[in-house]
């Protein structure tokens, strides 16, 4: 029995090693080479109707400055503050949520935390993931900066059915690039986040255009991102 135990300690501890070192190399590989293509994108591969996948991988600075400044004004405005979480918006959502049950619930992952989603894990409201999604996001702000963060996240996140980034919406959606977008474009790609498959940004409803309005007059209080 004790060499039992002393074996399945060594394979614990040689499997905790094995993921850590491949959790962090995949982390430090991606600072630096773009990231063509998500679990995400291959798992709606099997939900859509007519599967594809719409994605081009640019640089931020290929992108419209207005594109950072729209997600960071919808999705998490302290940014730039926080170092992958924010306690304060965790704190609020959990009330609201406590509080007004029958209102749809409100979420707080920063975009720091959906980067993390995005690459490494996969789509699902499990505590495993939600682990895992912690762990990650930890990861990527200690090895990336801030501008590393928003760029892979705006190349990874799903814009439309089979669309993902800020590029392949641009085109399919506006018939332009991405460095082209204006400011009520880049706004309107943000309002559809929330639920890109359900919500459009080529035809948006009434209810998208007033979340347009709400994002771009949030826009001109959000520090623009350092590079």
């Amino acid at each position: 029995m004790k060499q039992l135990l002393t074996k399945l300690r060594k394979i614990a501890q040689w499997a905790l090693a094995i993921f850590f070192g491949t959790t962090i190399l995949s982390v430090v590989v991606l600072k630096f080479f773009p990231v063509y293509y998500t679990p995400l994108m291959f798992i709606r591969l099997f939900q859509l109707d007519e599967p594809k996948i719409s994605h081009t991988w640019v640089s931020l600075d290929e992108m419209s400055p207005s594109m950072p400044l729209a997600v960071m004004g919808s999705e998490d405005a302290n940014f730039q503050e926080h170092w992958g979480f924010d306690f304060a918006a965790i704190q609020y959502a959990a009330k609201r949520n406590r509080e007004h049950p029958e209102k749809n619930r409100l979420g707080a992952s920063t975009i720091s935390q959906q980067t993390a989603k995005n690459v490494f894990l996969w789509p699902g409201r499990s505590w495993v993931r939600k682990g895992l999604e912690a762990y990650f996001t930890i990861l990527i702000e200690v090895f990336w900066s801030k501008e590393r963060i928003m760029e892979v996240y705006l190349n990874s996140i799903e814009t439309g059915p089979g669309i993902y980034g800020v590029q392949a919406v641009a085109r399919e959606h506006f018939g332009c690039d991405a460095k082209d977008l204006t400011a009520k474009q880049c706004a309107l790609i943000a309002a559809t986040l929330p639920n890109p498959r359900r919500f459009s940004s080529k035809n948006p409803s009434r209810y998208m255009k007033k979340r347009q309005r709400w994002i771009l007059n949030n826009m001109r209080y959000v520090k623009p991102l350092d590079k």
